[in-house]
């Protein structure tokens, strides 16, 4: 087999090794934000239907006694609600979990205003499947009757999750237990609590009335009125709380523990003639003092908040609990009481706390009016957050967003059939794209009228507080008018947004300037990375696009707001162009709108030229970043030369920003895939590539890491060292090697990993075989159902193994061992594991091809029960070739067996059709990127190399991939 080399895709298996889909979908990892209050990734597993209501609570008077003992709780509730059509049925919301020991139900009657009656019940249901309980009375009700609703019933307190109401406990520094008890009712676990409506826009007022021991104490929404004593019962305490404002159920909560508390040493701006508003960060005695930080940073972010809605909080007092073993995926923020894990309260951070405080405004003052109009409340809270986060502390985004999104979605949306491989993280993206397109109007408005027109939103709700998807952009609108700012062929907010929310598509626009008439014109198309599929209506789709421009001449990126409009009605517009033609033009900076720009190559060439020199740093780093980001993946997509965009990387070397550099990682890594059958070009591009990090690595960011460094900092060496490393760094591999002698010398290595993950795929990539085989040997001796190992750490070492050699025979022995020996120590699930990931190397699907068919009627015989991994083989065998060599081995594999009727015919024949593709991408582009290498590589580094890659890199019988 030839020398191959390819370059990163194993870039970051240290670091995704343990998440099937980390690579894919950066926008729920980077930004590292956890599912949060109304998460709309739940909304969608709520019952599609919605029961029709005759009855509506206007308040609730609920008395809830927990006994710890055995989890249990008894429950009083009084609904009090009228008749909003006529009806005789009244339903109610109520978990499996609670027994209805009593109900009677009082009415008022038909010519009275004070006077109720008793209402006869003619028959009552449980339906646990649809956690509804059905009232049946004799009567019937007209509009408007009055009703009272009494219900004694019981109910279990969760141990083993913190939804519902739940209770835990904490270990103090003397091993002392201290129990507490909390409620978390979004999404819809308020009927776990007591019998409701549990629907958004369902509101009402509630009183609560809390027994608890009295050694601890409550805290709810609202204030506490009065501590009453309980007779016959000396140890337990009633605690009795002020009316709530109208709310929605999920927003009620209650604490029951012997937490301590602190306050801020700052106020809350007064607003709206309001009262002080009382702020308490809660957490256990030991962990207050990695509190301390928190009060005054509350403050910080309220002050922001209440200047930018124009309104105050609305509340008395405001608790923040930092809850121990608290395991929600997300923080219950609910109304005047909001829950945290521990860490993420004591966080230094903005962006996680704001996020939460807004929904005191958009989400609690406010709520959706259905779960499903929670994707535009996720979305707004979002933006609002980032933008609360660079106006106080803009070191903390590290300049990455709006990247960390939008990036993700261009890689998403630019593939035939988005969100294929991972359905599920659609609706994550919805949220993402909803959240941009409020950050391209707030620069396409004017943040004034933006933030006029959430003020508005937020201020003159619809009917019941409540509020619709659309509302925002309504409000937009509105406050647009009033402002008379006016906008093309009668375009509204409402439907400039849609097609951007709506679609799982992005348009690219092209740029393409007249030097001779001075004319620029603009052109709009649905962006594709991929290979267009059959025409069909969604490649036709077409946009409201703001076209938004800096010139050379006037190099300002202080005001940017729309030159022109590219509508729906003219997919290309020709204008005068705002640049002579010595000069550069740069559409959409600083990523204004959801969309890559491609420029004439005239206009590129001087963009790359530019980037070079001394003012380099004039455009600002998300435009640097977006320059080079579009270069590349137009010269992916096809649309322009490879040159082009090679061009644009010669600025790294004097860049500084890892900002500009984050992105290039992944544009190296998906290039590199596609050059790595190709060695000499794939060798030439990894020595380009490394001779840009290695000074990056060596002398900016430093091999030694700092204690107070950025987090940025960090994060970039840690992908500079992983491609370094990959590609046989002298120092990194020794290093590795070092490290891993410990493991092999310990008397008991599978007792433990002692060596840190950095270090594993190196040594199994440049190591020798012992060193490899010794790891094979962990994951079949690997411990089973025990505390102290987990079994990611086995996951981790098995897709090393098969990820990261570049040595074929290690892949063989692998494949040997799991495939053709049987070892009963591998399940299914690890073959599969193994030939996935043996797609992501050159070396891995050459060696998986080879044994394929060398082995093919034993394969066959041995999956012949288990279709899905025989075609996942057959697939991943076959499917990751680039070059003619590798489409003429499966064409020839196809011929072999094409009379077998086997079910991989039809897979192999689909392969052959989609490596045809490929052949085109590499014909056209392979030639470009190897004379460009040619022409600008000045020298390998080869001194900075292992010696066994160095030795690897002479062998033409092995291929080194650096793809996973």
């Amino acid at each position: 087999m030839k020398l191959i080399i390819s370059l990163v895709s194993l870039l970051l298996i240290s670091s995704t090794i343990s998440a099937e889909s980390n690579c894919t979908h950066c926008w729920i990892q980077e930004r590292t934000r956890s599912r949060r209050s109304i998460d709309f990734n739940d909304v969608f597993k709520l019952p599609a239907y919605r029961m029709p209501r005759s009855f509506k609570p206007t308040n609730y008077e609920l008395e809830i006694k927990p006994f710890t003992i055995n989890a249990t709780f008894l429950g009083k509730v009084k609904i009090f609600g009228s008749w909003i059509s006529e009806g005789s049925r009244i339903k109610l919301d109520v978990d499996r979990g609670l027994y209805i020991t009593n109900i009677s139900i009082k009415c008022l009657s038909p010519n009275s205003t004070e006077a109720f009656e008793k209402a006869d019940i003619a028959e009552q249901e449980h339906n646990i499947k649809k956690a509804e309980f059905n009232i049946d009375l004799q009567q019937w009700f007209t509009t408007g009757r009055k009703c009272e609703i009494n219900i004694n019933y019981t109910g279990n307190i969760s141990i083993s999750e913190t939804y519902g109401f739940f209770m835990n406990s904490y270990l103090d520094t003397l091993a002392q237990a201290h129990t507490f008890l909390a409620t978390h009712l979004r999404l819809n676990h308020a009927k776990q609590l007591f019998p409701c409506i549990d629907e958004p826009e369902y509101k009402a007022t509630f009183l609560l009335s809390v027994v608890r021991p009295k050694n601890l104490q409550c805290r709810s929404n609202t204030p506490l009125i009065a501590s009453t004593e309980i007779p016959d019962e000396p140890n337990f305490m009633r605690d009795n709380f002020e009316k709530t404002p109208e709310m929605s159920t999920y927003q009620l909560a209650f604490m029951i523990s012997d937490f301590e508390s602190m306050s801020p040493s700052r106020s809350v701006n007064p607003i709206e003639g309001r009262g002080p508003l009382e702020i308490k960060v809660w957490g256990r005695k030991e962990y207050l003092s990695t509190l301390s930080k928190v009060p005054n940073k509350i403050v910080t972010i309220i002050n922001y908040l209440q200047n930018y809605f124009n309104i105050s909080i609305g509340l008395s007092k405001l608790d923040l609990v930092a809850m121990p073993m608290y395991t929600a995926s997300k923080a219950s923020d609910s109304w005047g009481l909001m829950f945290f894990k521990e860490s993420e309260l004591s966080s230094p951070l903005v962006w996680n706390t704001a996020y939460e405080l807004i929904y005191q405004w958009i989400g609690q003052r406010i709520t959706p009016f259905r779960w499903t109009d929670a994707q535009v409340n996720k979305a707004l809270n979002s933006f609002l957050a980032s933008k609360t986060t660079v106006d106080i502390d803009p070191h903390e985004m590290e300049g990455k967003w709006p990247m960390t999104l939008l990036y993700s979605l261009y890689y998403e949306f630019g593939k035939t059939l988005p969100f294929s491989r991972v359905a599920g993280i659609r609706h994550e993206a919805t949220s993402s794209k909803i959240e941009l397109v409020f950050r391209m109007f707030n620069y396409t408005l004017g943040e004034e009228i933006f933030r006029q027109g959430v003020q508005k939103f937020v201020h003159e709700p619809a009917k019941n507080r409540s509020f619709y998807a659309h509302d925002i952009f309504t409000q937009l609108d509105k406050v647009r008018v009033k402002n008379n700012l006016t906008l093309p062929n009668d375009l509204t907010i409402s439907s400039i947004a849609a097609p951007w929310i709506t679609r799982d598509r992005v348009p690219v626009v092209t740029v393409i300037r007249d030097y001779e008439t001075g004319n620029i014109t603009f052109t709009q198309n649905v962006f594709l990375r991929e290979t267009p599929p059959a025409s069909n209506e969604k490649m036709s789709y077409l946009w409201d696009i703001p076209i938004i421009m800096v010139s050379q001449e006037n190099i300002s990126f202080a005001k940017l707001q729309p030159n022109y409009w590219l509508t729906k009605s003219d997919n290309s517009i020709t204008m005068t162009d705002i640049a002579s033609k010595e000069n550069f033009v740069i559409v959409n900076p600083e990523e204004i709108g959801m969309f890559p720009v491609n420029y004439d190559p005239c206009n590129w060439y001087m963009l790359g030229e530019f980037l070079q020199g001394p003012m380099r740093e004039t455009i600002p780093v998300l435009t640097r970043a977006k320059l080079l980001h579009d270069a590349w993946n137009m010269a992916y997509a096809g649309n322009i030369c490879f040159e082009v965009a090679l061009n644009m990387t010669l600025f790294l070397k004097n860049e500084t920003s890892h900002v500009v550099w984050e992105p290039f990682f992944t544009m190296i890594d998906h290039v590199g895939r596609k050059i790595q059958e190709s060695e000499n070009v794939a060798t030439n591009f990894e020595a380009y590539i490394f001779s840009l990090l290695e000074p990056l690595y060596k002398n900016q960011l430093g091999e030694t890491p700092n204690p107070n460094e950025p987090s940025w900092k960090t994060h970039m060496r840690g992908l500079a060292k992983n491609f370094l490393c990959r590609a046989g760094y002298r120092p990194c591999v020794e290093e590795a090697k070092e490290q891993y002698k410990k493991w092999m010398k310990d008397d008991e290595p599978d007792e433990g990993n002692p060596v840190a993950n950095e270090f594993i795929c190196p040594v199994f990539r440049w190591g020798t075989m012992e060193e490899w085989e010794f790891g094979l040997q962990r994951v079949i001796n690997f411990p089973q159902k025990t505390i102290e190992r987990k079994q990611s750490e086995r996951t981790y070492l098995l897709k090393t193994l098969a990820g990261c050699p570049v040595d074929k025979k290690k892949i063989e022995r692998l494949l040997n061992v799991t495939i053709l020996n049987e070892n009963s120590n591998f399940t299914d699930s690890d073959i599969q594991l193994i030939y996935s990931t043996l797609t992501g190397s050159a070396t891995g699907y050459f060696a998986l091809f080879d044994f394929l068919v060398d082995h093919w009627n034993l394969m066959k015989q041995r999956f012949e029960t288990k279709e899905h991994l025989w075609n996942g083989i057959i697939n991943s065998a076959t499917s990751s070739f680039s070059t003619q060599e590798g489409y003429d081995m499966v064409s020839q594999l196809y011929k072999d067996r094409q009379r077998e009727a086997d079910p991989a015919e039809a897979i192999i024949k689909k392969v052959m059709g989609d490596l045809e593709e490929e052949l085109k991408w590499s014909k056209s582009n392979l030639p470009v990127i190897e004379g460009w290498l040619n022409n600008h590589l000045k020298q390998r580094p080869s001194s900075l190399m292992s010696s066994e890659r160095q030795t690897t890199a002479m062998d033409s019988s092995s291929i080194t991939p650096f793809a996973g």
